[in-house]
């Protein structure tokens, strides 16, 4: 199998050095020095003390043996939170200086989780005796809440109780503690649970953050790694793996390996290594496997029996590599010179209707000057026999590289540089930087926060679902709308129509009302095999878990999104591309895609550490809470779940549509969907376009409408145009909608101050936001270019006008340096 390529891993190390760092001005200070002299225990390894006849005691674990790993530790720190000096804090503090621990004192909440932050303790100790001064289950969670909390051991210092009195702890468990500590200032009691800690909790959550660095290591090997309980149960397998084999990791982990169709023969094929492993041997060989779709594999694989609790095999390593196939790299770099030249001509197109489709992100930004860097690291890449499509790309520049002129070898290392960064969609601001409009709207709408360096904590609590209420629908038909509602959508099928008079009409529930008659207009019913009766429920359902307290996010935005859906979904060459599946399941997600938003952005619940950010691991929080509450809420009741009567495979097909159409309207990767849909269909059609009389044209283009990778563009450009077209409405719609997303992030920007967060978007202050320059700079940024290349796809002449028209608007009232919605009246 070859040389494993040496790994060094390494902890940071520091020099003895023992005394305190106080957070708080007003702390007593410590004079007190210690000896820096130290003896190796021989009865505790890496116990380190000083002579017994000198009253200071120095306990330091500097290297620890874990496994083959001999990890360096630096010297341990400790977090002292009390409101007030009194015996038991002191007892700590010379009980740290006694086992020559750094410390650091804080007296409130917000300088404790201010300084882990800053220094990251291993040990935090919590004063919970008296819940006067701050509450310490609180800022125990505030703590667990960040990500360097993983590995540290939070104690609660608490009252001395009776017997009778005895609480019980798991209050303080469930908080996140590690274990308490009952109050006793006398400094060998202190000195003796610090060490105590040292050499149990700490030691183990030492090694446990040392498996990161293991774990790192599997997971960037190039070789594929599966790991198997002694019952051949897999629990692991590593990208490579995945990659190889053509399983994602999920349908692997937890099933049997004789339940994975691997190989043909591997229950044979077990048999023979456990008869060779039973003795506690390594096995190795060469076998043929087959991966999910059915492909031969030569494989090396070394097999190694892991022992662990009283000598027994615990656990299975599986390292293995496809056998090289040298003939097929070699005769891959012959053709790429031949094919380079064609490549670059053929990929140069031009759509008719409207110009060059290319939007900012596709820019090269490449360095200034010329580059001499012929040969990089990449160049290793080519004995990869395990290749993304990313991969093959660099492969086939890199072998283009080595016969090609100086200019042409510089360029391609400019796209060589462009291609290594990870965000390929995402444009740099470049001259936009003195554009504070722009920054806030690019730092609130695509990040998810900066982590707060405070101690508040501002929590979204666990969402009350309103159920269906039946006399509120129980009237409500199709056919028996009010006549005053009814007339208001008569036009709901033309871009003009009106939301907010639908809005008005139906005192805030606009959502059921328009639901009922699109849906019906497409059939939905029919499609899903549901009554009008449930589709009502449901509607009513969805449209009760929107907050109508959110001057923008409410079930208006809804409607307004599932009306533009609809209108989309009319337009000729969507109709061609898409399936009814996908126009129920876009019809869906229009409806469902920002149920109970709280009116807050990613970024807000981020900074705050709300318990949806928690849930959703800092990642698209929204777009996530809102696609799985809307399965949620659809499901527990038969009375609204619409999918009740759908065969499974049907269900499981609409499910996935909706959810990917959901998180596609989360704004971190608008720049990725765009480009993707420009240069997968608008570029393609462009090219078929231009040779229009070409036999097989008709072929080309339904080639490029309904391939299924296309398709899943298509759908994600069609809702996140639908859910930010709002600068394509007619005016006083444009206005009425920028006046409504300007209010709900005046109260953001309110709030982050009331809290003591960072504000995300620090230009909507309502005392000093101008909205026209909030206006030109979201149109310029985020709208312009995906809708150019919406309109070159569907053929949208009236938005684009209303588009054009509303951006003179705000041009207009910047001009004349206003900062409000309308100029003043006469």
């Amino acid at each position: 199998m070859g040389c494993a390529p040496s790994i060094h891993i390494s902890d940071s190390r520091v020099v003895y050095h023992s005394g305190k760092e106080s957070d708080d001005s007003n702390s007593p200070q410590q004079t007190n020095t210690l000896s820096q002299q130290q003896q190796q225990t021989n009865s505790v390894p890496g116990l380190f003390i000083k002579s017994p006849n000198t009253s200071t005691y120095k306990a330091a674990v500097t290297e620890v043996q874990f496994g083959p790993m001999r990890l360096h530790q630096d010297q341990l720190q400790v977090l002292l939170v009390f409101a007030k000096e009194d015996s038991q804090s002191n007892g700590f503090c010379w009980a740290c200086e006694k086992a020559g621990f750094k410390y650091n004192i804080a007296r409130t909440p917000e300088t404790a989780l201010e300084s882990f932050l800053d220094k990251h303790h291993q040990i935090i100790i919590i004063d919970h005796r008296n819940s006067r001064n701050f509450d310490a289950e609180a800022l125990c969670r505030s703590i667990r809440a960040t990500k360097p909390s993983e590995n540290v051991v939070v104690i609660a210092v608490v009252r001395r109780q009776s017997d009778r009195d005895e609480a019980s702890i798991m209050p303080l468990i469930c908080a996140g503690f590690t274990r308490r500590y009952v109050e006793n200032p006398n400094i060998m009691t202190c000195y003796n649970e610090l060490i105590q800690l040292e050499y149990g909790e700490v030691l183990a959550q030492f090694k446990l953050r040392a498996c990161n660095s293991l774990f790192t290591t599997l997971e960037k090997s190039q070789e594929a790694i599966e790991i198997t309980s002694e019952d051949h149960i897999i629990q692991y397998v590593n990208p490579t793996f995945e990659s190889m084999m053509g399983y994602q990791k999920d349908e692997l982990v937890g099933k049997d390996l004789t339940e994975v169709p691997i190989n043909e023969k591997k229950s044979d094929f077990l048999d023979t290594i456990n008869s060779c492993i039973k003795t506690g041997k390594e096995w190795e060989g060469v076998y043929y496997t087959k991966n999910k779709h059915g492909d031969n594999i030569h494989q090396n694989v070394k097999v190694i029996p892991v022992f662990g609790h009283r000598g027994k095999i615990r656990h299975y390593v599986s390292i293995s590599r496809p056998c090289n196939d040298n003939n097929k790299v070699e005769k891959q770099c012959e053709r790429v010179q031949a094919e380079s030249q064609t490549d670059i001509q053929t990929c140069r197109h031009k759509d008719r209707r409207k110009g060059s489709l290319d939007v900012r992100s596709t820019t090269s930004r490449g360095s200034d000057g010329s580059s001499q860097r012929r040969h990089s690291s990449m160049a290793r890449i080519h004995s990869m026999t395990i290749e993304a499509p990313i991969t093959k790309v660099i492969n086939i520049i890199n072998a283009a590289q080595e016969n090609s002129p100086m200019p042409v070898a510089e360029a391609l290392d400019r796209v060589l540089e462009i291609l290594r960064t990870t965000e390929l969609y995402s444009p740099q601001l470049g001259t936009k930087d003195e554009d504070p409009h722009t920054n806030d709207l690019v730092g609130g709408l695509m990040t998810d926060g900066l982590r707060r360096l405070s101690g508040n904590e501002y929590i979204f609590s666990a969402k009350q679902v309103h159920p269906v209420s039946g006399h509120l629908i129980s009237s409500l038909s199709l056919t028996d709308i009010p006549p005053r509602i009814a007339q208001v959508m008569d036009n709901e099928e033309d871009w003009e129509f009106d939301i907010f008079e639908l809005e008005a009409a139906t005192h805030k529930r606009p959502l059921v009302y328009l639901g009922l008659k699109i849906f019906a207009r497409f059939g939905v019913c029919s499609f899903l095999n549901c009554s009008e009766a449930t589709l009502r429920s449901w509607l009513h359902v969805i449209e009760s878990n929107y907050h109508s307290s959110n001057a923008y996010h409410n079930s208006t935005h809804s409607a307004d999104v599932l009306h533009a859906t609809a209108y989309f979904l009319c337009k000729e060459r969507v109709k061609q591309s898409l399936d009814p599946i996908d126009e129920v399941a876009a019809l869906i997600a229009a409806t469902v895609h920002d149920v109970d938003h709280p009116g807050r952005t990613n970024s807000f619940l981020c900074n705050a550490g709300s318990e949806l950010a928690i849930l959703y691991n800092d990642t698209a929080v929204l777009e996530s809470h809102h696609a799985a509450l809307a399965f949620q809420i659809t499901t527990r009741d038969d009375k609204c779940n619409i999918f009740k009567n759908m065969e499974r495979n049907e269900y499981r097909t609409l499910r996935q549509a909706i959810i990917d159409m959901v998180l596609a309207t989360e704004m971190t990767k608008h720049f990725e969907h765009v480009n993707k849909f420009v240069n997968s269909i608008n570029k393609p059609l462009a090219a078929v376009e231009e040779t229009v009389g070409s036999i097989g044209e008709d072929d080309s283009v339904k080639n490029v409408l309904t391939s299924p990778e296309n398709r899943i563009l298509i759908k994600r450009m069609l809702i996140k145009c639908a859910d930010i077209s709002n600068p394509c409405r007619a005016l006083q719609q444009c206005i009425e909608w920028a006046g409504r997303i300007s209010e709900e992030y005046f109260a953001q920007t309110d709030e982050e101050k009331r809290q003591g967060l960072p504000v995300v978007m620090p230009v909507f202050d309502r005392h000093t936001c101008s909205i026209p320059k909030s206006q030109i700079s979201f149109v310029d940024y985020f709208i312009t270019d995906m809708f150019d290349a919406w309109d070159a796809f569907a053929d949208l002449p009236n938005l684009m006008q209303h588009l054009d028209n509303n951006f003179k608007y705000w041009k207009g009232l910047d001009e004349k340096q206003l900062k409000t919605l309308r100029p003043p009246t006469e």
